[in-house]
């Protein structure tokens, strides 16, 4: 990516905006990130681009623009935008069961107590419904999180940051059926395997898997042509290495083992994790909901279903920090609502981080980040490949210096 226009005329200083290389450089020069690429748009006009470090910081081969990212959980939008696309033909309702399409999940029990060998259940009173699975209220979970004794029987199943070799998705559905929710649906919010069902029934919808599903409808129609659910031949060179911070020194360290399930074709299709994707592409995504739905005489969405997905669908209007099941999210809790896909903000005083009310936004696991503002008509992104995603403050540390340069 490269900038398109001046940020003056747009409405930015571009001193404060050249702040942002100034700060997130440190990171790099003191060992804590590898390397990372940062877009800042007004307007549909790019007004702050640049790269900075490795992406392979053990070879010190630089970050470039056409650098691969996982971008992990910023997946998970892109997998709403699908199925929006289909509830708009009228396919099924927002308050239909999922046990339509999968029928493992029509008896459903839930987690009261007891311990991963002995669990004590009762019979859910709640189906699990579509706008469940969009806003992270089925009472699904994540085996990765560790936070409750339903995270251990999914980590028991093998289900931790990755699935078990071999296994489909309509596999892991079937698993993750039979488990417990962690709470009854509608009445909690908890990060979850929520998007990767939701995925299985998009395919079951269509009729498509989710990779020519995804190809067809969103990435050849939008221009996506670098997004892809893995990496060969020449391109491998483009993909960065994955780090963790060394537990001595907090550095990052090189963890590419972790990374290797992107440098084949998978056997689960995740909608919710499973993408990688360029700057430049994602880019094209942004452009799409900032513009409401369409991009370059594309529509994949009509305006009023993109301003009903990013609302707020939480019950009785609560935020995260009220209804979070736990203390992991792709952003912070209080104040933030969320919507058919993204975080919603709906007061930024109480995160004490500067947005606009109606902001929406999402990260990834690798501590890749985005936010569309509609009312300051910005769009940002940051990539960087270091998990986990909670380890700096990139993303409100991001937010204080795109926002302080802004001066219109």
């Amino acid at each position: 990516m490269e900038r398109t226009a001046d940020p003056d005329q747009l409405g930015f200083d571009p001193a404060r905006l050249d702040r942002i290389d100034r700060h997130f450089a440190h990171y790099v020069d003191t060992g804590r990130l590898p390397g990372w690429q940062i877009a800042v748009t007004r307007r549909g006009e790019v007004v702050y681009a640049s790269t900075y470090g490795y992406r392979k910081r053990e070879d010190r081969i630089p970050v470039e623009p056409d650098t691969l990212w996982r971008i992990f959980s910023m997946t998970k939008p892109i997998t709403s935008v699908a199925a929006m696309m289909l509830w708009e033909r009228g396919l099924f309702e927002l308050t239909d069961e999922i046990s339509r399409w999968i029928p493992e999940f029509a008896d459903m029990t839930v987690y009261v107590k007891g311990s991963a060998l002995r669990p004590h259940t009762v019979p859910a009173t709640e189906p699990i419904r579509i706008w469940h699975l969009l806003t992270h209220t089925s009472g699904l979970t994540y085996g990765f999180l560790n936070n409750s004794v339903v995270d251990r029987l999914y980590r028991d199943e093998g289900y931790d940051l990755y699935p078990p070799a071999g296994v489909t998705l309509a596999d892991a559905c079937e698993v993750w059926a039979r488990l417990p929710l962690l709470f009854e649906p509608g009445t909690a919010w908890g990060y979850s395997v929520a998007t990767d069902v939701l995925g299985r029934i998009i395919e079951l919808v269509s009729g498509q898997d989710l990779d020519s599903f995804f190809a067809e409808r969103i990435f050849g129609r939008l221009g996506m042509a670098d997004t892809r659910w893995w990496v060969e031949g020449d391109d491998v060179e483009r993909l960065a290495g994955l780090y963790t911070p060394h537990p001595v020194d907090n550095h990052a360290a090189h963890a590419d083992d972790l990374g290797l399930w992107s440098r084949r074709k998978p056997e689960l299709l995740s909608g919710g994790s499973g993408l990688i994707s360029t700057a430049a592409d994602y880019h094209r995504f942004t452009q799409m909901l900032l513009n409401e739905g369409s991009l370059d005489g594309e529509r994949l969405l009509s305006n009023r279903t993109v301003r009903f997905m990013t609302r707020n669908h939480l019950p009785d209007g609560q935020d995260l920090g009220t209804l979070s099941t736990s203390s992991f999210a792709e952003t912070t809790f209080d104040g933030i609502g969320f919507g058919l896909g993204f975080a919603v903000v709906e007061d930024p005083i109480p995160s004490r981080v500067i947005r606009s009310v109606g902001e929406y936004a999402w990260g990834g696991a690798a501590s890749t980040a985005f936010w569309v503002d509609p009312n300051e008509e910005i769009t940002a992104m940051f990539f960087t490949q270091l998990l986990p995603s909670s380890v700096y403050p990139v993303r409100s540390q991001l937010r204080q210096l795109v926002y302080s340069a802004l001066v219109d």
